[in-house]
């Protein structure tokens, strides 16, 4: 018995001139067989299209095709029994069938190396790409992977039968996940709600998110706490983000109008774009072939980059001789600064720059805005844990995501809610030195707190500093417990001073 997805199985469908035809050409080079009544029939290849013979496609010639076929569904397409071939219609005025366009489907394993650490992080995944690159097919190894590989409960909402092939029982493919079939397109919002509500999956799996129920559902199925893979149409983030029927996958788009100051301090119009909720999916991942991605690991940074207007960043994988070769898209990453270890030198301090802060659930435009309106030297990273410091919406900060960060030492501060006036409120406390303080001053008392620190920290010892006004203290106090030190001012006026003492 041949291969559920052998070309023959397609091929057997044609009639006998256009499939001797379409046999001249190498299996794995076909992509689609076009038939259009009256015209010549057409092989699409990966290299580009060849006609098959000079004789224009006769009427019986389509009856031929479509008698062989199982039944149409509303989205005017068909399959082929237990095999992944697709065969979409073209109808006339009257409803008859006047050209095919016959898809070789193929279960390809090992498509998803490029992003297999990102399905078994258990995070959001959205594939973008344009027609034809592979989505479907990565999507259906996703969805063996999680099965088969990771024991995961796995349910496919699979509306055109393309993920798991035509007929009642699936396509070996998706290996031990599960399939619901969509019986009207634009039910296909209802099934998604229903296959979490009735099968308790712990990953659902739909193809071609394109309207804004489906786009509501998949944000239902996302705050249920189940995994969620699938695709959208859009072949960039961006594309998606100007969609305004998707873009609530990636957190959705609102104008917002500015007083007059906050959009001089901004130095932009009164009226700007900003996202409007977190986004559905925790990754993007536009495909832009079958070896090479483009994965955008935060959404909400960026899609925030991308209405600031800056360039949107990413990395860019490719499998280069059986590995994965990952480059970042724009300015790279620093590595994070090491803690400080027993001979080491002086500790870095809060205000020296630039300093590199990950906004963790605040709006990465929002921080760099109250940056620049303090003339701060910093910049902001993607990652926590290549963070001098991590800022956080209160209510955020206790999510799993900071927990790396916070294992290597990086302070955590928070706000409790997203506005530039409480970001400033928060920067100008940590980095802006009291007025009234001679600046000699304060270098001298940095300083000295720098060096004790290193001392605590090294010798595990407590250290005393000297003197210093209230406002100085209150800039070395805030020094040592940037490194989870303890530290309390001893005495009274005006031999005040701050003792630094083992975390």
């Amino acid at each position: 018995m041949a291969p559920p997805d052998d070309l023959s199985l397609l091929l057997a469908v044609l009639p006998e001139r256009l499939r001797r035809a379409v046999r001249r050409y190498p299996e794995d080079a076909l992509l689609e067989v076009v038939m259009d009544l009256g015209r010549p029939a057409q092989a699409r290849l990966v290299g580009g299209v060849a006609q098959l013979g000079r004789n224009p496609v006769e009427r019986a010639e389509i009856d031929h095709v479509v008698a062989r076929l199982g039944p149409f569904s509303s989205d005017n397409r068909a399959g082929i029994e237990r095999t992944l071939h697709r065969i979409s219609a073209i109808r006339n005025r009257q409803g008859e069938i006047v050209g095919l366009t016959l898809r070789v489907g193929r279960a390809i394993y090992g498509t998803i190396d490029t992003l297999r650490d990102l399905v078994d992080a258990g995070l959001n995944i959205l594939l973008l790409g344009r027609p034809g690159v592979g989505k479907t097919t990565k999507l259906r190894e996703v969805a063996r992977v999680l099965a088969d590989e990771a024991g995961r409960r796995v349910m496919i909402v699979d509306t055109s039968n393309e993920i798991a092939g035509d007929g009642d029982v699936p396509h070996p493919g998706i290996g031990g996940a599960r399939r619901m079939q969509v019986p009207e397109a634009v039910g296909q919002h209802a099934v998604m709600i229903e296959a979490v509500e009735n099968h308790m999956p712990q990953v659902i799996i739909v193809d071609e998110i394109g309207t804004e129920a489906e786009a509501a559902a998949a944000r239902t199925i996302a705050e249920r706490g189940v995994q969620l893979v699938g695709t959208a149409h859009g072949n960039t983030l961006e594309n998606l983000v100007m969609n305004p029927t998707l873009s609530d996958l990636v957190g959705g788009v609102h104008t917002v109008t500015l007083s007059d100051e906050e959009a001089r301090r901004r130095g932009t119009a009164k009226t700007v774009n900003e996202r409007r909720a977190p986004p559905t999916f925790d990754t993007v991942v536009e495909i832009v072939d079958r070896d090479e991605v483009v994965v955008h690991r935060d959404t909400a940074a960026a899609v925030d980059r991308i209405l600031a207007g800056v360039a949107v960043g990413g990395e860019r994988r490719r499998v280069v001789d059986g590995r994965v070769a990952i480059e970042a898209e724009g300015e790279p990453e620093a590595a994070p600064p090491p803690l400080p270890q027993p001979g080491a030198g002086p500790v870095p301090t809060a205000i020296r720059g630039p300093l590199r802060i990950h906004a963790h659930a605040l709006s990465p435009d929002l921080v760099a805005r109250a940056l620049r309106d303090l003339r701060l030297d910093a910049r902001l990273v993607e990652r926590p844990e290549n963070a001098d410091l991590v800022v956080s919406l209160k209510a955020r900060s206790h999510d799993g995501r900071l927990r790396r960060a916070a294992d290597r030492g990086v302070p955590i501060h928070t706000v409790k809610r997203n506005s530039t006036s409480q970001l400033r409120r928060l920067f100008q406390g940590l980095f802006v030195p009291p007025e009234g303080v001679d600046e000699e001053e304060v270098r001298e008392a940095v300083r000295e707190a720098e060096h004790a620190i290193q001392r605590v920290m090294n010798e595990g010892v407590a250290v005393a500093l000297a003197p210093r006004r209230p406002a100085v203290r209150k800039l070395q106090h805030r020094m040592a417990v940037r490194y989870h030190l303890e530290a309390e001012s001893i005495g009274s006026e005006p031999g005040r001073h701050l003792v630094i003492h083992p975390g």
